[in-house]
């Protein structure tokens, strides 16, 4: 009986494990989105929502670099805007550096180049210290906000307020730490650091491709009090339209995002990559059903003496029926139900010992139980119609 169900049990543990590991994936994916708010509006060159709508790299390549005086057009001339930041650095054209402090660096983090106000627009909590100045950002001082993951790997037991560590061949004063955010991928989202965009500028040179200017800037802008996202995205396109000189007839040449709007790209993203699990997964439960099958045919070949005197008896075509479609039923929801303690068992294992995100919702064993049911009724008929169709005198007569 075990290894009839055995291709069940594999089928259904990889739809529940795979599921549990899409689906914390897209959980904790939501939880680091969220924390920009949903009044936030992003402005960036290019982004999923480019790849999503059809953009080709080469097309979204030679679109215009943002820049610092687009982000303060939109703070002047923006009605809606309130608060506008930008940084530099982000996205693909990331510079990685190892943060030094005495004996201890840490592995190569994310540096990047913001103003004054970045933790306000994307609600990233200070634990300690402070953010820059502006003066600090005009004079392109040697200062830096630590992530929490460096905070900790540098200054495990000191307080790292104004200490230097070295980025490169600069040294940093430390200003302040942020707080720890959501995890994603079983990665930290708390390794990088925040220098002043203006000293970013003046650290690591630009670099190009093909002629084409690496320089990604991402702009951030919060409506002020009494205007909505909505108004604000209206404006924010108005402006950038008009510096782009772009016609009416053509199509943005920018990416305005919200939270709402990165989450609909990304669960596009979720619910594809779910669907194609799941239906590579079902190859194995189709596999396990044919296996079923075979072997309850076989049952039925061997058990033809018994069936012959249970109709000799009077039993009637619906019960042989019933009783030969309740076995392989029961056959392959046991294995349904072994297959969901398995894929449990890995996705907690997956997320103890690799830290990779895993949710485990009712539905996916709901799913796993409901498809190994289907499997045995569907893969059982046969066996089960045909059980019910033997003759019983030979049936009586069979050796």
């Amino acid at each position: 009986s075990f290894l009839t169900i055995l291709g069940v049990v594999i089928g259904v543990t990889s739809v529940v494990g795979m599921t549990s590991m899409v689906r914390g994936f897209g959980n904790q994916l939501e939880a680091l989105v969220r924390q920009l708010g949903s009044d936030t509006v992003l402005v960036m060159p290019f982004s999923l929502q480019s790849f999503a709508s059809g953009k080709s790299f080469i097309d979204v390549l030679k679109r215009p670099n943002l820049t610092e005086a687009d982000a303060l057009a939109i703070k002047n001339s923006a009605p809606s805007a309130g608060v506008v930041a930008w940084n530099v650095g982000g996205g693909p054209t990331a510079q990685f550096a190892r943060l030094t402090h005495g004996n201890t660096s840490t592995k190569p983090v994310p540096i990047v180049g913001s103003t004054a106000n970045f933790g306000e627009v994307n609600y990233i909590p200070m634990e300690a210290g402070r953010a820059f100045s502006d003066f600090e950002v005009e004079r392109r001082r040697f200062v830096v906000i630590l992530g929490n993951a460096p905070a900790r790997t540098l200054f495990p037991t000191s307080d790292p307020i104004g200490k230097a560590v070295r980025i490169g061949r600069d040294l940093y004063t430390v200003v302040g730490v942020f707080g720890p955010r959501p995890g994603v991928l079983g990665g930290n989202p708390d390794e990088f650091a925040i220098i002043p965009y203006t000293t970013y500028d003046k650290a690591f040179p630009l670099q190009r491709i093909r002629g084409h200017l690496l320089r990604f800037v991402q702009i951030a802008v919060q409506p002020h009090s009494g205007a909505t996202a909505e108004q604000l995205i209206k404006d924010v396109e108005e402006v950038m339209r008009g510096r782009h000189r772009l016609r009416l007839d053509q199509e943005n040449d920018f990416d305005i995002l919200t939270s709402d709007s990165i989450l609909g790209v990304l669960n596009q993203f979720t619910r594809a990559i779910l669907l194609a699990l799941v239906v590579i997964s079902s190859i194995a439960l189709m596999v396990g059903g044919i296996g079923v099958m075979a072997i309850m045919t076989i049952s039925v070949t061997e058990r033809t003496r018994e069936i012959g005197v249970r109709k000799a008896l009077g039993a009637r075509r619906r019960e042989i029926l019933v009783q030969f479609l309740v076995e392989a039923v029961v056959l392959t929801s046991v294995g349904g139900l072994l297959g969901i303690a398995l894929g449990s068992a890995i996705g907690y294992g997956v997320n103890v010992f690799a830290g990779f995100p895993v949710s485990l919702p009712w539905w996916s064993f709901a799913l796993g139980l409901g498809f190994s049911s289907a499997i045995g009724i569907f893969f059982g008929m046969w066996p089960a119609v045909k059980a019910s169709r033997l003759d019983p005198i030979e049936a009586l007569r069979y050796e």
